[in-house]
């Protein structure tokens, strides 16, 4: 006997593996979609393993014949990583029968080679193509399913860090078959997507609905600006609203329980549904939308100097809400009278303005680097600057497309002979804020010899994202390996600084920037 969810965990590998090494399949001779639709109508009526497999026989029969390919057994000078790469289901006996199994082997020994009807590549990375839009509203539970396996294939075949989620990447098939087999409206199928894009634990993911933003959060805002720290929001600012009322609110305030429930149970349970590569990626995507609301007023418990109260506290629509603009900060400026210590913030500063930046600073003993932010692709030239010789400062993972689920490694080297580089301190100050080419950036500053990294761990997620739709939603995955020289992860760990330090409510309280003031303090310590 093979229970529902068995078949349709079969079927959902079966039809992704064929999509992406069958020949015919993957040049797009067939409507693929269409198949997957059939067989799920055909899979109710078969209870038992010899049915199971004479159904996906046939079916690979009448695909059409596979010719042998040679080129597929010819070794390259590729350099492959494997960690993701995981076939042996096919050869699951519980499952499938020895004739099932060989075909499928035949099928991976003699794959599509060459150009991909769904998978493209541009530069170095990968891109999804001509997948059919079923919109973005719950129709059926056949287009429900088919947009699962579309997603859980995607993951199994594409994504670098697979074998790093929280679950195994087959349990996850396994939990949500039966989650979008009771799929009945919109809202859930839209949470459920969610929770499958959640299963990545990628802090690049996301799924972007107005469903999951109505639900989970609300379209309504208490107008304020505020820090987190210590599981406590810390109001930095009052907001004005156009309705001019007065708010109960007061800069300092600390808020410690949102609706009688904590901050840290607020971001728990809204956890289910937001990605990241680990807590504090989690604290960082959702903390920006802990105070919204769909209700007209919130209660709150807050800490108000050594006093606690409970208050109820007004909700505003984004558009009545006022946001004064604040000052543009300076790209690079100097930290002391003296002019020994450079600051830039890496957020703003451009490729272009990296020689006047050079020239002002190159003179100083320390420049400070802000890196908690997101830069803007000045990682090779500014190597060119700081850098005394050329140096691997990372290696990065990309998806074979000739053998879906492999992935091949290249080292990165950046910087060049230079004898004249920056003598100086390098400090780069980094929080869960820096991400991507942000950690990446970190690396290459790593590889200064008298750098030195300030703050609190990094996101995570580190490589190039895949830009794809699922349900016709806007979503996204790291579509690149990255790691150390060495071999090393960054994703999910993140890069450790060398001196930890988080902001505390009493430093964010009296405005204070506590990893800026450790940098400085540290460069104390140099002279």
């Amino acid at each position: 006997m093979i229970t529902g969810t068995q078949k349709l965990e079969s079927l959902c590998r079966v039809w992704g593996f064929l999509k992406y090494y069958h020949p015919h399949v993957a040049k797009g001779n067939l409507n693929w979609d269409k198949q997957l639709f059939q067989k799920i109508n055909e899979l109710q009526n078969i209870s038992d393993k010899q049915s199971l497999n004479h159904l996906y026989s046939e079916w690979i029969e009448s695909l059409g014949e596979v010719p042998l390919c040679r080129e597929c057994s010819v070794k390259d000078q590729k350099v492959y990583f494997l960690k993701n790469f995981d076939l042996r289901w096919i050869d699951n006996s519980q499952i499938f029968s020895d004739d099932v199994s060989q075909k499928l082997r035949y099928i991976e020994s003699n794959r599509n080679l060459g150009d991909n009807h769904y998978v493209g590549k541009g530069g170095r990375k990968i891109y999804f193509r001509n997948e059919k839009s079923y919109g973005s509203g719950f129709t059926s539970t056949a287009i429900s399913l088919l947009e699962l396996f579309r997603y859980w294939n995607y993951v199994e075949y594409f994504f670098p860090y697979k074998y790093e989620t929280d679950q195994n990447w087959n349990d996850v098939l396994t939990e949500m078959i039966p989650k979008f087999l009771l799929i009945d409206d919109d809202e859930n199928f839209h949470l459920t997507l969610a929770e499958l894009v959640t299963k990545t634990d990628d802090s690049h993911a996301y799924i972007s609905s107005k469903e999951i933003q109505l639900h989970l959060y609300g379209q309504r805002k208490v107008p304020v600006e505020y820090s987190y720290a210590e599981g406590k929001l810390v109001i930095t600012k009052i907001n004005n609203t156009r309705l001019r009322h007065q708010s109960q609110l007061q800069k300092g305030d600390l808020i410690y329980d949102i609706e009688g429930k904590t901050i840290p149970q607020v971001i728990n349970n809204l956890g289910k549904y937001v990605p990241a590569s680990n807590s504090w990626g989690k604290v960082s995507k959702i903390k920006d939308k802990l105070l919204f609301s769909n209700n007209d007023s919130v209660a709150l418990k807050i800490e108000r100097e050594g006093q606690n109260l409970e208050i109820k506290t007004r909700t505003y629509l984004i558009k009545d809400i006022i946001h004064e603009k604040n000052p543009v900060p300076k790209k690079w400026k100097f930290m002391d009278y003296e002019k020994k210590i450079g600051y830039v913030n890496m957020g703003i500063i451009e490729k272009e303005d990296l020689d006047e930046m050079y020239s002002s600073l190159r003179s100083t003993k320390s420049i400070i680097f802000d890196l908690r932010n997101y830069p803007k692709q000045t990682i090779v030239p500014l190597s060119y600057l700081l850098l005394p010789n050329p140096a691997i400062y990372y290696q990065f993972t990309f998806p074979d497309t000739s053998y879906p689920g492999k992935f091949y490694i290249r080292k990165n080297v950046t910087g060049r002979k230079n004898p004249e580089y920056y003598k100086g301190n390098v400090i780069v100050l980094v929080d869960e804020n820096t991400q991507s080419q942000a950690e990446t950036t970190t690396m290459m500053f790593k590889q200064h010899p008298k750098a030195k990294i300030i703050g609190s761990h990094t996101s995570g997620a580190n490589g190039d994202v895949i830009m794809f739709k699922i349900a016709d939603l806007d979503t996204r995955f790291t579509g690149l390996g990255a790691y150390y020289p060495d071999g090393r992860e960054t994703q999910r760990i993140g890069i450790i600084p060398d001196i930890l330090i988080k902001p505390s409510v009493e430093g964010i309280k009296n405005g204070k920037d506590e990893v800026l003031e450790k940098a400085l303090e540290y460069i104390k310590t140099t002279d």
